[in-house]
Protein backbone atom coordinates (compact mmCIF):
# COMPACT_ATOMS: atom_id res chain seq x y z
CA UNK A 1 0.00 0.00 0.00
CA UNK A 2 1.02 3.14 -1.12
CA UNK A 3 1.17 5.69 2.26
CA UNK A 4 2.45 9.51 3.23
CA UNK A 5 4.10 11.82 0.32
CA UNK A 6 4.33 8.76 -2.06
CA UNK A 7 0.37 7.79 -2.02
CA UNK A 8 -0.29 12.10 -2.33
CA UNK A 9 2.19 12.02 -5.91
CA UNK A 10 0.35 9.60 -6.71
CA UNK A 11 -3.21 10.99 -6.34
CA UNK A 12 -2.09 14.23 -7.66
CA UNK A 13 -0.76 12.08 -11.16
CA UNK A 14 -4.26 10.99 -11.03
CA UNK A 15 -5.60 14.00 -10.77
CA UNK A 16 -2.99 16.12 -13.45
CA UNK A 17 -3.03 12.96 -15.94
CA UNK A 18 -7.30 13.06 -15.73
CA UNK A 19 -7.51 16.69 -16.63
CA UNK A 20 -4.90 16.67 -19.12
CA UNK A 21 -7.19 13.82 -20.45
CA UNK A 22 -10.19 15.63 -20.11
CA UNK A 23 -9.11 18.72 -22.22
CA UNK A 24 -7.69 16.54 -25.14
CA UNK A 25 -11.18 14.51 -25.41
CA UNK A 26 -12.55 17.87 -25.48
CA UNK A 27 -10.52 18.59 -28.37
CA UNK A 28 -10.83 14.88 -29.79
CA UNK A 29 -14.62 15.08 -29.42
CA UNK A 30 -15.94 18.39 -31.14
CA UNK A 31 -13.45 21.23 -30.88
CA UNK A 32 -11.30 19.68 -33.89
CA UNK A 33 -14.81 18.57 -35.34
CA UNK A 34 -16.03 22.27 -35.01
CA UNK A 35 -13.03 23.81 -36.46
CA UNK A 36 -13.19 21.02 -39.19
CA UNK A 37 -16.28 22.29 -40.49
CA UNK A 38 -15.00 26.29 -40.60
CA UNK A 39 -14.37 27.76 -43.95
CA UNK A 40 -10.10 26.88 -43.86
CA UNK A 41 -9.26 30.72 -42.94
CA UNK A 42 -11.68 30.74 -40.21
CA UNK A 43 -10.49 27.20 -39.12
CA UNK A 44 -6.85 27.98 -39.51
CA UNK A 45 -7.29 31.26 -37.51
CA UNK A 46 -9.18 29.92 -34.72
CA UNK A 47 -6.59 26.85 -34.50
CA UNK A 48 -4.16 29.46 -34.24
CA UNK A 49 -5.92 31.43 -31.65
CA UNK A 50 -6.25 28.55 -29.29
CA UNK A 51 -2.56 27.43 -29.69
CA UNK A 52 -1.29 30.66 -28.60
CA UNK A 53 -3.60 30.33 -25.41
CA UNK A 54 -2.24 27.13 -24.74
CA UNK A 55 0.79 28.95 -23.75
CA UNK A 56 -0.75 30.61 -21.10
CA UNK A 57 0.21 29.55 -17.57
CA UNK A 58 -2.59 27.61 -16.18
CA UNK A 59 -2.35 25.35 -18.98
CA UNK A 60 1.10 24.49 -19.22
CA UNK A 61 1.30 24.25 -15.54
CA UNK A 62 -1.03 21.43 -15.84
CA UNK A 63 0.37 19.99 -18.70
CA UNK A 64 4.21 20.15 -18.02
CA UNK A 65 3.81 19.90 -14.00
CA UNK A 66 1.83 16.82 -14.73
CA UNK A 67 5.08 15.78 -16.84
CA UNK A 68 7.59 16.50 -13.99
CA UNK A 69 5.23 14.31 -11.66
CA UNK A 70 4.63 11.37 -13.72
CA UNK A 71 9.08 11.33 -14.10
CA UNK A 72 9.01 11.92 -10.13
CA UNK A 73 6.89 9.11 -9.33
CA UNK A 74 9.12 6.91 -12.25
CA UNK A 75 11.90 7.59 -10.34
CA UNK A 76 10.58 7.59 -6.60
CA UNK A 77 9.59 3.84 -8.21
CA UNK A 78 12.97 2.81 -8.99
CA UNK A 79 13.85 3.77 -5.95
CA UNK A 80 11.39 2.18 -3.60
CA UNK A 81 10.07 -0.82 -5.92
CA UNK A 82 6.84 -1.05 -3.80
CA UNK A 83 6.11 -4.67 -3.92
CA UNK A 84 2.67 -4.77 -5.75
CA UNK A 85 1.95 -0.91 -7.36
CA UNK A 86 5.44 -1.38 -9.49
CA UNK A 87 3.72 -1.93 -13.12
CA UNK A 88 0.77 0.25 -12.28
CA UNK A 89 3.35 3.72 -11.44
CA UNK A 90 6.01 2.80 -13.58
CA UNK A 91 3.47 1.98 -16.60
CA UNK A 92 1.38 5.00 -15.80
CA UNK A 93 4.35 7.08 -15.89
CA UNK A 94 5.42 5.91 -19.26
CA UNK A 95 2.24 5.94 -20.76
CA UNK A 96 1.81 9.87 -19.97
CA UNK A 97 5.83 10.87 -20.48
CA UNK A 98 5.65 8.92 -23.63
CA UNK A 99 1.77 9.07 -24.84
CA UNK A 100 1.07 12.46 -23.91
CA UNK A 101 3.96 14.63 -23.39
CA UNK A 102 6.35 12.78 -26.25
CA UNK A 103 3.85 12.93 -28.70
CA UNK A 104 2.32 16.34 -28.28
CA UNK A 105 6.46 17.97 -28.42
CA UNK A 106 7.21 15.21 -31.48
CA UNK A 107 3.81 15.48 -33.71
CA UNK A 108 1.23 18.16 -32.18
CA UNK A 109 3.80 20.65 -32.07
CA UNK A 110 5.84 20.75 -34.89
CA UNK A 111 2.25 20.83 -37.37
CA UNK A 112 0.94 24.03 -34.72
CA UNK A 113 4.64 25.77 -35.68
CA UNK A 114 3.96 25.11 -39.40
CA UNK A 115 0.47 26.49 -38.84
CA UNK A 116 1.82 29.47 -37.18
CA UNK A 117 4.08 30.58 -40.25
CA UNK A 118 0.82 30.33 -42.38
CA UNK A 119 -1.53 33.33 -42.97
CA UNK A 120 -5.05 32.48 -42.95
CA UNK A 121 -7.23 33.28 -46.12
CA UNK A 122 -3.69 32.42 -47.93
CA UNK A 123 -3.91 29.65 -50.67
CA UNK A 124 -1.11 27.89 -48.71
CA UNK A 125 -2.78 27.96 -45.35
CA UNK A 126 -5.99 26.81 -46.88
CA UNK A 127 -4.18 23.54 -48.86
CA UNK A 128 -2.48 22.54 -45.53
CA UNK A 129 -5.45 23.04 -43.26
CA UNK A 130 -7.21 19.63 -44.54
CA UNK A 131 -3.81 17.71 -43.54
CA UNK A 132 -3.54 19.32 -40.45
CA UNK A 133 -6.59 18.67 -39.14
CA UNK A 134 -6.41 14.83 -39.92
CA UNK A 135 -2.99 14.45 -38.60
CA UNK A 136 -3.39 16.86 -35.92
CA UNK A 137 -6.26 15.03 -34.77
CA UNK A 138 -4.95 11.37 -35.28
CA UNK A 139 -2.24 12.04 -33.08
CA UNK A 140 -4.40 13.73 -30.35
CA UNK A 141 -6.37 11.14 -30.25
CA UNK A 142 -3.31 9.07 -29.08
CA UNK A 143 -2.04 11.29 -26.28
CA UNK A 144 -6.39 11.31 -25.02
CA UNK A 145 -5.88 7.94 -24.43
CA UNK A 146 -2.33 7.82 -23.49
CA UNK A 147 -3.64 10.45 -20.80
CA UNK A 148 -6.95 8.37 -19.58
CA UNK A 149 -4.42 4.90 -19.63
CA UNK A 150 -1.99 6.71 -17.34
CA UNK A 151 -4.72 8.18 -15.03
CA UNK A 152 -5.86 4.60 -15.07
CA UNK A 153 -2.94 3.01 -14.47
CA UNK A 154 -2.32 5.16 -11.36
CA UNK A 155 -6.00 4.92 -10.22
CA UNK A 156 -5.00 0.68 -10.03
CA UNK A 157 -2.16 1.66 -7.68
CA UNK A 158 -3.97 3.23 -5.37
CA UNK A 159 -6.28 0.56 -4.89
Amino acid sequence: MLDGPYFVLVVIGVVGTGLVAGVFCAFSTFVMPGLASLPPAQGVAAMRAINRAALMPAFLLLFLGSAVLCAVIAVVTFVLWPDRVTVELLLGSALYLFGSFGVTMMANVPRNETLAKLEPGTQEASAYWPAYVREWSAWNHVRTVASVAAMVSYALALS
